[in-house]
């Protein structure tokens, strides 16, 4: 039980329920002598003997009867306001705010769920956009961004394992084109070309054994979401560059193709990112304690 913090009512209580100072010092782990003391000090400055007291025995006057029966209510209200306001201390509430890229909402909502079924008194407020912000400036408590676009001054937590983007067209794509060998090759295949939030277009970033390239495929359709570029691909428009967290199926069934893996390296993946130097708050502390416990579990590397 939480303490209130009224000792002297707390004793009193105690004294009249137990009839013995000697009993009542026991159950709250105080001495008889401090006992005594303090309920002398209450009578003081009540002006009213509470209670009978002979060699053998304690018992409530009739005042004191009167205001044990007035007391003991409204502390055990408080009490019982006590203990709730601790559980409220460790049981999390309010809103975590978080920026995310705006295709990986789709990968983390098993976390999310996950967090909101622990902590019911929380509430996500998950914003989804391409552009990197400030999350400081804009009033976020964390952000979710891949590794290599983290700023150097916040504290990173792996959200998944390490991405992979891989090029990817479907079997019938490749039976009337042909399958491309090298990064030469890819200047003769049609792409799904990707517009960046700065309205430039995404040079696929190709590496083999140290060599880096830089491939601007001609593109047959320019897209600014992976999903759309996503169905694209598995229209047979042309070759995308996407990552393989969105594929996997499609690539265990057959539906698209991979080409030229050798030429496709992993890089980390996701990071929930937050100031290191701010104090961290209960949500965003019990959403970080469930990210690294999910990452122990089997079967949860995919995402975690």
């Amino acid at each position: 039980m939480h303490r209130s913090g009224l000792t002297e009512l707390e004793i009193l209580l105690a004294v009249a329920h137990r009839r013995s100072f000697r009993a009542a010092a026991r159950e709250l782990g105080m001495s008889a002598t401090a006992i005594s003391n303090a309920i002398a000090g209450l009578e003081a400055r009540l002006n009213v003997r509470l209670f009978n007291r002979t060699t053998r025995s304690v018992a409530l006057t009739d005042a004191g009867q009167r205001y044990v029966e007035r007391v003991a209510p409204a502390l055990a209200e408080i009490q019982r306001a006590s203990e709730e306001i601790a559980t409220q201390a460790e049981m999390p509430s309010g809103t975590l705010r978080i920026n995310a890229p705006r295709e990986s909402s789709v990968l983390l909502f098993d976390i999310f769920d996950a967090f909101l079924k622990r902590y019911p008194q929380m509430r996500l407020d998950i914003t989804t956009e391409s552009r990197l912000i400030d999350i400081v400036a804009e009033g976020y408590d964390a952000g979710i961004r891949l590794a290599e676009s983290l700023p150097q001054d916040m504290i990173a937590v792996p959200l998944t394992p390490d991405v992979r983007m891989l090029i990817v067209g479907t079997p019938d794509y490749f039976a009337h084109h042909g399958t491309p060998q090298s990064p030469e090759d890819l200047q003769h295949h049609q792409s799904i070309g990707m517009r960046m939030s700065h309205g430039g277009l995404y040079h696929w970033e190709l590496e083999r054994h140290q060599q880096k390239v830089t491939v601007n495929v001609p593109p047959r359709i320019i897209l600014s979401e992976m999903r759309a570029i996503h169905c694209a691909a598995r229209a047979g428009i042309g070759l995308a560059f996407i990552s393989d967290w969105f594929i996997q199926e499609d690539l265990a069934s057959g539906r698209l193709v991979s080409a030229m893996e050798a030429w496709c390296p992993s890089f980390g993946g996701l990071r929930l990112y937050y100031p290191g130097r701010r104090h961290v708050p209960p949500g965003l502390k019990a959403f970080i304690a469930l990210l690294r416990e999910m990452r122990e579990r089997p079967g949860t590397t995919r995402t975690i």
